[in-house]
């Protein structure tokens, strides 16, 4: 499940609007790391095309995880202040809106009612991420995934307007 479609689902078109004005377009080549296990992070990522790979220096560097267009990164630091418990990197040449940390951390406390959605949206993004952790760790783990990725029906419609709108925000930042 695309990360991003939380966020973008719980957004208004104003706070999509400022994310687009106050975050840079960036190509990222292939093998660039823009996350580094332990060392603070100043930036929120989305990812609008292209493959990051996750690795976590407890398994020896090994990848843990691969995530495509749509994906966000850096958010848990964003939410803890801790250093980022994993490394990212981009497996090819990638497509990434990065959101500097301040600026955000700034609009939250200026704009109440964009922090009320944005943490909603994060607080749902990570109980979606825990309840798909806690699963694959339990009896579940061989069943087939269920249908929309695992979302509850009950999203469906929720999820849908988050890729209508992500669908959008990436049209409007390749025309840029």
């Amino acid at each position: 499940m695309k990360k991003v479609l939380f966020i973008l689902s719980e957004l208004d078109d104003a706070d999509i609007d400022w994310l687009i004005r106050v975050g840079s377009k960036q190509d990222v080549s292939s093998g660039t790391t823009l996350i580094s296990e332990g060392k603070p992070v100043d930036t929120l990522y989305i990812l609008l095309e292209g493959t990051l790979v996750v690795s976590i220096s407890a398994m020896t560097g090994r990848e843990v995880a691969r995530l495509s267009s749509g994906e966000v990164v850096g958010e848990m630091s964003f939410v803890d202040s801790r250093p980022p418990s994993a490394t990212v990197q981009t497996l090819e040449n990638c497509l990434v809106l990065a959101i500097p940390r301040t600026q955000l951390a700034e609009k939250l406390k200026q704009d109440i009612a964009f922090g009320c959605r944005f943490y909603r949206a994060l607080a749902i993004m990570l109980s979606h991420r825990l309840r798909g952790t806690v699963k694959q760790l339990g009896d579940d783990k061989d069943k087939p995934a269920a249908e929309n990725n695992g979302v509850d029906p009950d999203m469906a419609e929720t999820v849908a307007v988050g890729q209508a709108r992500f669908d959008d925000m990436l049209t409007r930042l390749k025309s840029q």
